[in-house]
């Protein structure tokens, strides 16, 4: 099923380079490539992009179905993406029929597109694939801390989007557990039109938002029992420290980043 596809939040143990970095090196790392990935117009730069990602698999020791599997849930968005760049962009035609119309432009901005969307979702996924739940809340954390000056609550952002993060697969298996329950009992939610299943998707929704409302009121409860008070005067065991692993990740994000914004001005 497409539910079980979704990766959002799920960590891969394993030992790598990747694994090895600041959990704060990889969201600052993750957030500049993404800026850089914009900068990139021409071929050239597309493939210093791909170069770098590639890179980034390789470095994470993570199965390439792993990758794929963040990027398949989203592959509507992706076609629909090239289709609009391709049938809408004016410029030198190469094929049309009637209104529809195919322009060499429209080709190479769609593509261009298409390989931007699958990259930010490959190296983001690379994020939550390579940091666990704890550490990455400790990582937001820090970030965040220079901003409580002026009131933004660190601690409690850090918690409830970490919380959040980590209850995404929570909630997918609860919602294919549901489907699989009321299918057993006759439910159809695949055959019909758009339509039809939309209307048969109604009834999954009670019992899911009683399961979502009862799983926040035992973590809730749990974090009481555990006399948790948020997040001052608290303490870790493991303290985030910066090594050298992570002077490098930063100077190659960097300096990936400054090519592609050359490669731009000489363009």
């Amino acid at each position: 099923m497409m539910l079980g596809n979704i990766t959002l939040g799920q960590y891969y143990p394993t030992k790598s380079f990747m694994h090895r970095l600041d959990p704060r090196t990889k969201i600052l790392c993750t957030m500049i490539f993404i800026v850089g990935i914009f900068l990139a117009d021409t071929w050239v730069a597309y493939g210093v992009v791909t170069a770098f990602v590639l890179l980034g698999i390789a470095l994470s020791n993570l199965p390439l179905s792993l990758i794929w599997k963040a990027v398949k849930p989203l592959w509507i968005i992706i076609v629909f993406t090239m289709v609009i760049h391709v049938f809408t962009t004016p410029g030198t035609l190469v094929w049309q029929w009637g209104w529809l119309h195919v322009t060499e432009e429209g080709l190479r901005q769609g593509a261009m597109m298409t390989m931007r969307l699958v990259y930010l979702i490959s190296f983001s996924a690379l994020l939550t694939y390579t940091t666990s739940p704890i550490v990455l809340t400790d990582g937001i954390e820090q970030l965040l801390n220079p901003f409580r000056g002026i009131g933004v609550p660190a601690h409690e952002l850090a918690m409830m989007m970490t919380i959040a993060l980590r209850f995404i697969p929570t909630l997918l298996q609860e919602t294919e557990r549901i489907m699989k329950a009321q299918k057993a009992r006759g439910a159809d939610f695949e055959s019909g039109n758009l339509i039809r299943r939309g209307k048969a998707l109604v009834p999954l929704m009670v019992p899911l938002f009683v399961s979502a409302f009862r799983r926040a009121d035992e973590l809730a409860t749990a974090m009481e029992a555990r006399c948790y008070r948020g997040g001052e005067n608290r303490t870790r065991l493991h303290e985030l420290h910066y090594e050298n692993v992570d002077m490098v990740a930063f100077a190659g994000t960097i300096a990936v980043v400054l090519v592609l914004g050359i490669l731009r001005w000489l363009h």
